[in-house]
């Protein structure tokens, strides 16, 4: 095996929430890169609760992300990671997560993002006024309270969210507090998912860290910049029944980080029929 290029190497990560817990082990233990936090306000780029609202895609702020702790610090070369909660892209119907991990080379010119979808998220909020005590329980119950913080805000107004509860009678407090500031006399009570109380979220980071941390082992066939791997997708695919294409993946794309290279692999099988235009209009 190659020496890796990143041996050595000391890597400023962008974080006020410990991801540094889930990325440093990792990178050291695959790359030999060391990892030292950038303390810089990674809220002004956006925020869960909703008080600053992320502009751009996730994947276009774990970059800027990236490079906010890279000018803080003169570093040449950062990392950062940025999640993204909503319906799974394949079954609308399920919650998931999905976390992006991004490092910047200056150096060589060199940005590579990596990613990890996972439906293990505990992403969800319930509107109460407090006087069911049974829901409320409930509700922490299913988010992995106290192990997992929760987020309290009134359901209408002005009124700014408290986080990182994780006492119980911090939470009944915090939710007739925003019950009665809100216009409605109803408080939002949420999952917190910042990465520091959430071991949920830190375990998918963990994930799309060994992602990031596998690819930029593989050197590009062409250049030989590390970071070669996943780009895109062609879909295509036929249906077994019809032979019609379908809008799934027909092949996979893999590129390099730094130079145009692209290779194109055939996805093997066929489409399921529920997926074809022709069958299932």
């Amino acid at each position: 095996m190659e020496p890796s290029p990143f041996r050595g190497v000391v890597a400023c990560l962008a974080t006020m929430h410990g991801k540094q817990w889930a990325l440093r082990p990792l990178l050291r233990r695959r790359l030999g890169m060391s990892v030292r936090v950038a303390s810089v306000d990674t809220d002004a780029l956006g925020t869960f609760t909703g008080e600053v609202r992320r502009v751009g895609s996730a994947r276009e702020t774990v970059v800027r992300k990236a490079r906010l702790g890279m000018a803080a610090t003169g570093s040449l070369v950062g990392l950062a990671s940025e999640g993204a909660f909503g319906p799974h892209p394949a079954a609308p119907w399920t919650p998931a997560d999905v976390e992006y991990v991004a490092l910047v080379d200056d150096r060589s010119g060199l940005t590579v993002v990596e990613s990890a979808l996972s439906v293990e998220t505990n992403h969800g909020q319930v509107i109460t006024d407090g006087r069911d005590r049974a829901a409320v329980l409930a509700f922490l119950r299913r988010v992995g309270f106290p192990h997992h913080a929760v987020v309290v805000r009134p359901a209408t107004g002005p009124g700014r969210p408290v986080k990182g509860l994780r006492r119980l009678a911090d939470v009944l407090a915090a939710v007739r507090r925003a019950a009665v500031d809100s216009d409605d006399g109803t408080a939002v009570l949420g999952a917190d998912l910042r990465a520091h109380v959430n071991p949920t979220r830190m375990r998918v980071i963990a994930a799309a860290g060994r992602r990031l941390a596998r690819r930029l082992a593989a050197p590009c066939p062409a250049c030989a910049a590390p970071g070669f791997g996943p780009v895109g997708a062609e879909p295509g695919l036929p249906c077994r029944d019809c032979g019609t294409p379908t809008p799934r993946d027909a092949s996979l794309i893999s590129g390099c980080g730094r130079c145009p290279y692209r290779s194109s692999r055939p996805v093997a099988g066929a489409a399921d029929p529920g997926s074809c235009p022709a069958c299932n209009p």
